[in-house]
């Protein structure tokens, strides 16, 4: 008979690795469930999926805690760490930049890095951005009602949650503050989702996982 050569292009499990921040702005909410509640929910979700498609996920925690769990296919490993990070502390700060240049200098072969956070630290931004040129890069943005929409006019006093600096803000201050993380990651390329906690997050999670590609394969 007549020999036939079929080519095809095997699918590749791209591992993944999940940064929570763990930092106090993340557990401070004006709502039930705080920013820090549904990372931590998102996150093992995410590491569900991912696994049931032979993903390997790892997990490092973007605060002051020493959790780093490298990709693995074991869900029982996957439930250990989403049981330690139910664990909160209302003093500690972020490292969400610091453990994003680590990542980038550790990480070999091309990784998904999923990041869940409130973005508070400006430094995360660069750090985001050299990372996305070698490897894909998707952030989950939890914002509270709180931090988008101040009081409609005057002057009040705050204290930011990690480092217990007082403030004195404006409502221009906040809209500032929500616009410059917008545009940072509009402007670093970054693949964003922005999840405002008063509203339903999990269908849009869900709409936005399945318009783009499939998690943790390439």
């Amino acid at each position: 008979g007549k020999p036939f050569i079929k080519e095809y292009e095997a699918t590749r499990q791209v591992p993944i690795y999940l940064l929570v921040d763990t930092s106090a702005s993340m557990c401070v909410s004006s709502q039930p469930r705080s920013k820090y509640e549904w990372a931590v929910r998102l996150a093992a979700g995410l590491a569900r999926a991912a696994q049931e498609r032979m993903s390997p996920v790892g997990l490092l925690a973007a605060g002051e805690r020493d959790l780093r769990i490298t990709p693995t296919l074991s869900t029982s490993s996957a439930m250990q760490w989403a049981h330690q990070l139910r664990l909160y502390d209302f003093t500690e700060r972020t490292s969400l930049s610091s453990r994003l240049r680590t990542l980038a200098a550790a990480l070999k072969n091309r990784t998904m890095v999923v990041v869940l956070s409130d973005l508070h630290e400006p430094d995360a931004f660069a750090a985001l951005e050299l990372l996305a040129t070698t490897h894909e890069v998707m952030v989950f943005w939890l914002e509270d009602p709180a931090e988008a929409q101040a009081p409609p006019r005057g002057i009040f006093r705050a204290r930011e949650a990690e480092t217990g600096q007082r403030l004195i803000l404006t409502r221009r201050t906040r809209l500032q503050t929500h616009e410059r993380i917008r545009h940072a990651l509009v402007d670093g390329g970054i693949e964003f989702l922005h999840l405002p906690i008063e509203e339903p997050i999990l269908p849009r999670v869900r709409h936005f996982l399945k318009y783009r590609k499939s998690l943790g394969h390439a």
